[in-house]
């Protein structure tokens, strides 16, 4: 039986890094995402080809159920490694796949650049655990780690909040539809970040947990409300600034854009990936000026 299943790719506009300890994020699905197609085969392995939006061949590979199920690396391809041990976890959860299967071959599509960083990892994990039926967020605890707020994403249409409460994830959805969305664009800086190296330099360098929750709870519940483009900004200033005073490390206006007319709010993992900005012009050429062609507009990123 041949299946199709498909994830919603990720932007996190407050709470990150705090998100990991408990303070309340506000994050929006991507119109870009991932399909994974599963067909049943002959044979106790997985023909898996992954590829990116042009569709170009990222990976291709076959991995066994051997593989899968003793959990072997391979030193000279850490794609194919990653995959294996992301399988594995799977299989622990749900061991049918393999011990009932006959064989696979697998394709997954980018509808997004690889390089954006809008959620390879965590629509895959969607994907995987909605083939497997089994839950996405153990699956992500069990391997890559991190908040889950992308799991989230992947399954929600809409703007959600999430939360960890002791260490389980609640999500609501929230209705995000601001009257000033044609002032807000999404640059993407030319570099992704590795997300896990991100969150392992936040781990240990805030010494006020509690005041910084409640600081970061309070600005995202202002960043939902905000009815005026003043409004929005501020509160994302003082997001920024909060979080450089944490990581210890410059805003990205003040490292790259020190001369732009508006507010821009890092995304996710600081220093890579996409920015937010909001100004009273559009900033497209100011951007592409700089060296940063993609710039995408409001419209053309959230779902």
């Amino acid at each position: 039986m041949d299946q199709t299943f498909y994830s919603n790719g990720k932007l996190l506009l407050t709470g990150e890094y705090v998100v990991l300890d408990g303070a309340k994020a506000f994050a929006l699905p991507t119109k870009f995402g991932q399909y994974l197609h599963v067909e049943e085969r002959e044979g106790a392995f997985i023909h898996w080809t992954s590829y990116d939006y042009d569709s170009t061949v990222w990976f291709d590979g076959i991995i066994s159920f051997l593989d899968v199920v003793q959990k072997r690396s391979f030193e000279n391809d850490g794609v194919k490694t990653t995959l294996v041990e992301l399988l594995h976890d799977a299989y622990i959860m749900n061991p049918d796949f393999i011990s009932d299967g006959k064989g696979y071959r697998v394709t997954t599509e980018l509808t997004f650049p690889k390089k954006w960083g809008l959620g390879t990892s965590s629509t895959l994990i969607n994907n995987i655990a909605q083939w497997l039926k089994i839950d996405a967020y153990e699956l992500l605890f069990r391997s890559f780690g991190g908040s889950g707020y992308d799991i989230a994403c992947a399954q929600n249409n809409s703007a959600i909040t999430y939360q960890l409460l002791h260490d389980k994830p609640v999500v609501e959805q929230v209705s995000f539809e601001p009257s000033f969305k044609d002032k807000l664009f999404f640059i993407y800086l030319n570099k992704k970040q590795n997300s896990r190296s991100a969150i392992s330099s936040y781990i240990g360098k805030n010494s006020q947990v509690e005041q910084s929750v409640s600081m970061i709870n309070a600005i995202t519940e202002a960043v939902i409300a905000a009815k005026e483009p003043k409004d929005f900004a501020v509160a994302l200033q003082r997001h920024e600034i909060e979080l450089s005073n944490i990581l210890e490390l410059a805003t990205v206006k003040e490292t790259l854009f020190s001369d732009f007319d508006g507010v821009l709010k890092s995304l996710g993992a600081w220093g890579g990936d996409f920015v937010l900005s909001i100004s009273k012009e559009n900033p497209k050429e100011y951007f592409k000026r700089k060296g940063y062609e993609t710039v995408l507009s409001y419209d053309e990123m959230i779902l």
